[in-house]
């Protein structure tokens, strides 16, 4: 006989190269990145870009869950808004399986409200530098004489 199915959703969120995936399941309330607290986020300034899901869905709707995430990839600002996609995109997938759709509806247009990047990645990529010029698009300057 299998076990029970336990209560658990895995989503990703990604901006340029750094990706985070996301581990919901029912729990007490924690929120963990790469095995951290979530208040342990460096650098500080961008700790409550991590925290801006929590804050506008409010507590309450995270006391009931654990999220676990891993990020790897990208730089520090990147990292943050990869691990923000996550955290919003976990909650939102765990509502609708294992909670109800009018709940999950709430949320999601809460967080649409306030930021679509939050559910809806980010498409822009850095461009590839050319030859002919010191970047993508500019050209070395051209002299007649």
């Amino acid at each position: 006989m299998a076990a029970p199915e336990k209560e658990a959703v895995q989503t990703y969120g990604r901006k340029k190269t750094a990706t985070a995936v996301a581990h919901c399941k029912r729990g007490k309330g924690l929120i963990k990145i790469n095995g951290s607290p979530i208040h342990l986020v460096e650098p500080e300034i961008l700790r409550f870009k991590v925290y801006e899901p929590i804050l506008i869905l409010g507590q309450s709707k995270f006391d009931n869950v654990d999220i676990r995430v891993r990020v790897r990839g990208g730089g520090h600002t990147s990292q943050v808004y990869a691990i923000r996609q996550a955290i919003a995109k976990a909650i939102v997938a765990f509502y609708q399986k294992y909670v109800d759709e009018a709940q999950k509806k709430e949320i999601k247009d809460l967080l649409i409200r306030y930021d679509r990047t939050l559910l809806v990645a980010d498409p822009r990529r850095c461009e590839p530098k050319k030859f002919g010029g010191p970047g993508a698009r500019a050209r070395y300057q051209k002299s007649y004489r």
